[in-house]
């Protein structure tokens, strides 16, 4: 049985370094990388980013895909992987913390006018504009997982009206829970910022089109981490040229990397980062040993998806 560490994509960190990671909780274990894969006939597990469209059909003994994160979607989907392929994800405290650090530093951006002030800064003018009041500003959490529920936690402590909205009920100590799409019309119209974590499934996918962005508080600012299809960027253009959106930041879009000509680049309303706000695996990769050795085992795997359900 061997691991094989193939990311899947560039501009992160090196499959060596994450190889001698893992190697570093099992010292004996058989642990490769994509371009030292050795005989792929012994490869049972592989631990990915994004799964390339021809390495299934190169691993015929592979039982296992490990998501090196969260969001699954695109390896449940992927029409070469087999039936009897299982697949698990992490949920790793680093990169949950890290997304929770970006909202609330977009949330701050805002909330203290950071980039007005900057722009008054370069015209040389001393212009004061009132930050709006923490404990009036509500903020809304779209996703209460693992990551959701460490970012709603996170504004809670820092003093903002925290709601949050997920699919089924949750609780969370002193963040109003909502759940259920019924809900979550009126609950945008109360939030002055919204922070979407949701994964990508079919009720999710195009969730925020035009009748769900009219929705939302005038002035109001969308921030998406979560996946990029969650967005109508079409209606998104619509709601931030004409109201209600004030403006958007994205850390997610529907094509990545977002190309040259795509005109959210240029939108003077929109805000892009290039996937970046959980970047860290921190503690994680001690999972994917585990789960590595479970395999071997014959043990319950750690954090398995639902195929079927996507998530």
């Amino acid at each position: 049985m061997a691991l094989l560490i193939d990311i899947g994509i560039t501009g992160w960190m090196e499959e060596s370094d994450l190889a001698a990671q893992v190697l570093a909780s099992m010292p004996d274990a058989d642990v490769r990388i994509s371009t030292d894969m050795g005989n792929p006939e012994d490869i049972t597990m592989a631990a990915v980013v994004s799964l390339n469209s021809d390495r299934t059909a190169q691993l015929p003994n592979l039982q296992l895909v490990q998501k090196l994160g969260a969001g699954v979607e695109t390896i449940v989907n992927h029409p070469a992987l087999a039936d009897h392929v299982r697949v698990t994800r992490l949920k790793p405290d680093a990169p949950a913390r890290e997304i929770a650090e970006w909202f609330l530093a977009y949330v701050l951006r805002a909330q203290r006018h950071l980039s007005e002030h900057a722009a008054s800064q370069s015209n040389a003018a001393w212009e004061p504009i009132e930050p709006r009041y923490t404990p009036d500003t509500v903020v809304g959490v779209l996703g209460l997982g693992h990551i959701g529920s460490r970012s709603a936690g996170m504004l809670r402590d820092i003093g903002f009206k925290v709601k949050g909205w997920s699919r089924s009920p949750k609780t969370i100590e002193g963040v109003d829970c909502l759940h259920g799409y019924d809900a979550l019309p009126a609950m945008l119209g109360e939030c002055d910022f919204v922070c979407a974590i949701l994964p990508s499934t079919e009720d999710t996918r195009g969730l925020f089109d035009r009748a769900l962005l009219s929705k939302m508080k005038p002035g109001s600012h969308l921030l998406n981490a979560g996946r990029g299809d969650l967005i109508d960027e079409a209606a998104l253009m619509v709601a931030l040229d004409n109201g209600p959106l004030e403006h958007a930041i994205l850390d997610v879009v529907s094509q990545e990397p977002l190309p040259a000509d795509n005109p959210l680049w240029a939108h003077p309303k929109v805000t892009i980062t290039p996937h970046v706000s959980g970047w860290h695996l921190g503690e994680a990769l001690k999972d994917v040993a585990e789960n590595f050795r479970r395999l071997s085992t014959g043990e319950t795997l750690l954090h398995e998806v639902d195929r079927a359900r996507g998530y």
